[in-house]
């Protein structure tokens, strides 16, 4: 029906392999369960109907660039072809979006660098697939304000602003998710950066393996989700805090964030695919039987924080099963 996209993270490249809905290149050991394809086509169905002419969504944080950044990934990490497939102007109008909000004079996407971060992301897993020569100087520019918010951090990460001198673990795991897929995108990415990133949020874990907010004090599963997932793509598995902090979201299997639901399946979802195959399969179950019951008949999830974000999140919380992306490769 469309060509999918198959990412290789070794070479940083993209290769566009023609298949049907129902003929993803899918390993035989790993079978995507089969009411998968039907709730996340749905949900693409809900976020193509509903995208603006300016290419944003306009519920309550559809028009932030870092939520439609979520969006345009996750019609990518569906194996979308995003030039000439059936969705290739919803992804298209999302990218010229993000590019809008841009700002030439320092790269800055957006008003916070939550935006910054997750937009940033999207044009990294963007950039070599779609046709677009606006992409690479933007993502470059992106990631060079990322890298130079971080050098006038006394922490060494980041929090709100550029100018931000405190940090805390969700904007840092955000800038790091960032940097993590320009690199695997082919931009230079100092190891420094990461490094000092990592340490930061190291700091913020405490005995148990549970992430605080910005100290070792009071550890959530979704900031632990968070930092196991930077570990994880920064190929740090084998320390006693990564073990720790597995075994505290092993602990936390049930768990259901009340204020943000649906940026904890995120990172969830992540943090145990790169990080404990069977753990994975075990919430990748739960996760999928769970949103299929709160799926709105159009497509969407429900939420405070906009059908937009609330879609996105949830689809790609679901979208490891694909693993067309670099970041949704172990």
């Amino acid at each position: 029906m469309l060509p999918r996209l198959l990412l290789s993270t070794a070479l940083a490249c993209f290769l566009v392999a023609p298949a049907s809905a129902q003929d993803l290149r899918r390993r035989p050991d790993d079978p995507i369960p089969p009411q998968l394809d039907t709730l996340y086509e749905r949900g693409l169905a809900y976020l193509a109907k509903n995208q603006t002419d300016a290419g944003a969504w306009s519920d309550s944080m559809g028009g932030e660039p870092g939520v439609v950044g979520l969006c345009v990934i996750a019609f990518l990490a569906h194996g979308e072809d995003p030039n000439h497939g059936p969705h290739a102007k919803v992804i298209q109008k999302g990218i010229d979006y993000i590019l809008s909000q841009q700002r030439e004079s320092n790269g800055y996407i957006g008003s916070s660098m939550y935006n910054h971060g997750f937009a940033t992301l999207a044009l990294a897993e963007a950039y070599g697939a779609v046709d677009d020569p606006k992409i690479a100087p933007a993502l470059k520019k992106a990631v060079d304000l990322i890298l130079n918010a971080q050098s006038r951090n006394a922490s060494g990460a980041w929090r709100y602003t550029p100018e931000s001198r405190d940090a805390d673990t969700t904007v840092s795991g955000c800038q790091l998710v960032a940097l993590l897929g320009a690199r695997n995108a082919g931009l230079a990415v100092p190891d420094e950066a990461i490094r000092k990133g990592l340490a930061y949020m190291a700091r913020c874990r405490g005995g148990d393996g549970g992430y605080g907010y910005t100290s070792a004090s009071g550890g959530k599963p979704t900031l632990t989700a968070i930092g196991v997932t930077c570990l994880a793509l920064a190929k740090e598995k084998e320390g006693k805090g990564f073990k720790n902090s597995l075994g505290y979201l092993r602990d936390h299997m049930n768990y259901r964030d009340r204020h943000y639901p649906f940026y904890f399946e995120y990172y969830m979802s992540q943090a145990l695919f790169h990080a404990d195959e069977a753990a994975w399969n075990e919430w990748n179950d739960k996760n999928l039987r769970y949103l299929s019951t709160i799926q709105r008949a159009d497509g969407s999830w429900p939420g405070p924080k906009g059908e937009a974000f609330n879609t996105s999140a949830s689809l790609l919380s679901l979208a490891l099963n694909y693993r067309f992306l670099p970041i949704y490769e172990k």
